[in-house]
């Protein structure tokens, strides 16, 4: 169990700081004389010592969205301060407002390091009754904080081998982990993603982790970046800001961490996460701009800019899951490119895609679990830009003003082929405005599979 243990009971414990929800306009008699001249409105706090213990009130407005309640949850975590448990009153709520109330504190009580939050109970009616929904609930939960805590650590303890390593734990969930080394990546052809890790002390992997579900259909896939540090290679990144380069590896940790809800609840679906796990670093062997690469697919690459290296590992990860797992649908997350980040901000991800069903599909998990997206284009021109005269196409283009993160998502859709695939440009939302992870994809697909292929009658 990851960050805070989350308990439901049919009363708060005597002596337990106690988060009250309140509606606008709404106050219950109980808080009557503790809400005078408290309006309830979103974002509003009142923090009241009663006989009882201590009570905090927290205005709730209107909320339309379970996200509304998440956000209260994290507020009233955030309200507690240093207090090592919490009570949630959800005892009038609906179910599914009690478990996002729950949910926003749990994820709100995880700290990499400095943890205090240990208890959360929820106080509800029914604790038996609602127990089902927030196991599914918890499961997400758990996936996010998996995804939070590879994130977080630093490069220099999770180099490739670690990583891998921290993976095969998964087993113990019933999720089949296969690590493939750089022998058995030699003998398969994945050029692209050994010049990325040529360079490092610590040989890339390729992380395969299955969930087998109930249905006799193929999987859906998910494919990361795992890249446990970035220099940006030959082509080295300037100093201010490489420090966040140890969550360049955020886009497999999330698929890792969906991987994880899913099998937490159990969920009937199939699944496949392929993770391209390298460090990419400056080394005698390491590749150059200029070089042509041999991908997994058989095509070549030239080499532009050796700092667009996550392009190439999921070149060689994408084909690994087409060619071995034949996927009914594919989802790529990585810490791409800067260019998403110049155009969306820390507000959504960037969303690229072949299929318009599957992009849909994604938007609509993000917007119910709060990790929103926003769909960019792959046009004919982004790909043209590609041409190479020594290689079947380049890396990526250089020069002032260039849309990189079209030119990267036009390169992925190279090795995608037919299959329905979406790529997710998480590079601007994968940290907090406090540099801490988000777990951001997690807890997205893990929503995607529930709401799209976990139907018989689909398939």
């Amino acid at each position: 169990m990851i960050g805070a243990k989350v308990r439901l009971r049919a009363a708060p414990k005597p002596g337990v700081a106690l988060a009250v929800p309140l509606l606008a306009g709404a106050v219950p008699a109980p808080w009557a004389a503790l809400a005078a001249g408290f309006g309830a409105e979103a974002g509003e706090e009142r923090d009241c010592a009663t006989p009882e213990g201590r009570v905090l009130l927290l205005g709730a407005g209107q909320p339309r969205h379970a996200t509304d309640w998440e956000a209260l949850g994290a507020a009233a975590v955030r309200a507690a301060g240093p207090a090592k448990r919490l009570a949630l009153l959800a005892r009038s709520l609906p179910a599914e407002a009690a478990v996002a109330l729950a949910t926003g504190a749990a994820l709100a009580a995880w700290h990499p390091e400095r943890q205090t939050m240990r208890r959360l109970d929820l106080v509800v009616d029914q604790p038996l009754a609602l127990a089902p929904a927030w196991a599914r609930a918890e499961a997400a939960v758990q996936g996010a904080l998996f995804t939070r805590e590879l994130t977080a650590l630093p490069g220099n303890v999770l180099h490739p081998g670690a990583f891998a390593a921290r993976l095969e734990a998964l087993a113990e969930h019933g999720i089949r982990v296969d690590v493939l080394g750089e022998k058995r990546l030699r003998r398969l052809g994945a050029g692209a993603l050994l010049a990325v890790g040529a360079g490092a002390a610590h040989a890339p992997r390729l992380a395969v982790l299955r969930w087998r579900g109930q249905f006799a259909v193929p999987p859906v896939a998910f494919i990361g970046k795992g890249i446990t540090f970035d220099t940006g290679g030959i082509s080295i990144k300037p100093a201010e800001g490489m420090e966040r380069m140890t969550s360049d590896m955020a886009g497999a940790a999330a698929c890792a961490g969906a991987l994880l809800a899913m099998a937490l609840r159990n969920s009937p679906a199939p699944a496949v996460a392929v993770l391209a796990i390298a460090e990419n670093t400056t080394g005698a062997t390491s590749y150059r701009p200029g070089d042509v690469l041999h991908t997994m697919a058989g095509r070549t690459v030239e080499v532009v800019d050796t700092d667009a290296e996550g392009r190439l590992v999921l070149a060689d990860a994408l084909h690994y899951a087409v060619s071995q797992h034949q996927p009914q649908a594919m989802l790529d997350l990585a810490t791409l490119t800067g260019a998403i980040v110049t155009a969306l901000g820390s507000h959504r991800a960037g969303i690229f895609t072949n299929n318009p069903a599957l992009q849909a599909q994604a938007a609509a998990a993000g917007d119910q679990v709060g990790e929103a997206l926003w769909p960019m284009p792959i046009g004919a021109r982004h790909r043209a830009d590609l041409d190479s005269d020594i290689a079947d196409l380049k890396q990526c283009c250089a020069g002032p003003l260039l849309p990189d993160a079209a030119h990267a998502a036009a390169f992925l859709r190279e090795f995608a082929g037919e299959t329905p695939w979406a790529h997710l440009d998480i590079a601007g939302v994968r940290l907090d405005e406090k540099g801490l992870p988000t777990g951001f994809g997690a807890r997205l697909l893990d929503r995607l599979v529930e709401l799209y292929f976990e139907h018989p009658d689909r398939h």
